[in-house]
């Protein structure tokens, strides 16, 4: 038998970097060297240079974006054959870990930002997500009736899914009565590339997407994957907003009440009554006045709070539990 060279394989590192300003949750973007496609900044991890994969991840993000970014996790690693290449490509295979990375109003406004790098509200990518003034009309007009008619087709031999097509559209997309979970942003998303209906399944050569026309209000597309990186990075954020006081890290250091549940909604993607809301920030005790006031609301002055930094040591889940949407 001949012996056949092991592929090469290079690790990459992605950041999904969110801000929110204006009632709008932002992400990071980058061109790339045509500046015909935005994404993520992102770059190759070297060992040589960077003793953790943390390091080499700030390292590429201020080099391209003049950003430091403070809040950093990591989310998971995206190793999908072809993410990075073309059919006929015979580069280095390459695995991308994705971050997680939050940064306050000042600090982005402030940085010196390489040429092609900028903040966008990430709902350009996800309208469907956006449920602030009510269920996207994006759903019924176009969503559910072309996966509806997908779901109708049997699933390939060779799927080995617990859950057939028909009952992850019910599930994801809260058809028939079921709620819709905010935090499922990555599986909806991956339902409509497996179903064709986003232009990465067309770049990617999948049958279901070539088969059809393109769709271009289902979101603008990124380089790469990394639109299924940003919908990690989105239900990640989502998801910890209920049980730690992430949303802080992207709070200046004094805000009212009425910022604070716009930065919520802004995440969260839906609408809070105004009441419930102010019940439950005074239930968790996250936060304490400043003994001042702002007046740039235009109306009554409104007291300022900040973030009581000791309800970390006071209780492991210390975070806004929204109760969930019929």
């Amino acid at each position: 038998m001949h012996s056949r060279a092991p592929p090469l394989i290079e690790i990459g590192l992605t950041a999904a970097i969110v801000a929110v300003e204006a009632d709008e949750p932002l992400i990071l973007l980058t061109a790339d060297s045509t500046n015909e496609r935005t994404g993520l900044p992102f770059g190759p991890f070297n060992p040589l240079n960077h003793r953790t994969f943390e390091i080499g991840l700030r390292a590429w993000v201020e080099a391209q974006t003049g950003l430091r970014v403070g809040y950093v996790e990591q989310l998971y690693t995206f190793g999908d054959r072809g993410r990075h290449s073309g059919p006929d490509d015979s580069g280095p295979h390459v695995v991308s870990i994705g971050y997680l990375a939050l940064t306050r109003m000042p600090d982005h406004r402030d940085a010196r930002r390489a040429a092609g790098a900028g903040f966008q509200p990430w709902y350009r990518f996800f309208p469907w997500e956006d449920w602030r003034d009510g269920q996207p009309t994006l759903l019924d007009k176009t969503i559910r009736p072309l996966l509806a008619a997908w779901a109708r087709q049997s699933d390939p031999p060779e799927s080995r899914r617990a859950l057939g097509r028909a009952d992850r559209v019910r599930l994801y997309f809260c058809n028939a009565g079921n709620p819709w979970d905010e935090e499922r942003v990555l599986e909806r998303y991956e339902l409509l590339y497996e179903a064709g209906l986003v232009e990465e399944a067309r770049r990617d050569g999948r049958q279901a997407a070539l088969a059809r026309r393109l769709l271009p209000d289902l979101g603008e597309p990124m380089r790469f994957d990394q639109r299924r990186i940003l919908a990690t990075a989105i239900a990640r954020l989502r998801a910890k907003l209920k049980y730690r006081p992430v949303v802080f890290e992207l709070m200046p250091e004094s805000f009212t009440l009425t910022e604070l549940q716009s930065t919520v909604e802004a995440i969260s993607g839906r609408h809070l009554h105004k009441q419930n809301f102010r019940r439950l920030v005074e239930s968790t005790a996250l936060v304490e006045p400043t003994g001042q006031s702002s007046t740039t609301t235009g109306g009554r002055p409104a007291a300022l709070f900040r973030f009581r930094r000791e309800v970390i040591q006071e209780r492991p889940a210390s975070g806004f539990r929204l109760g969930q949407r019929a």
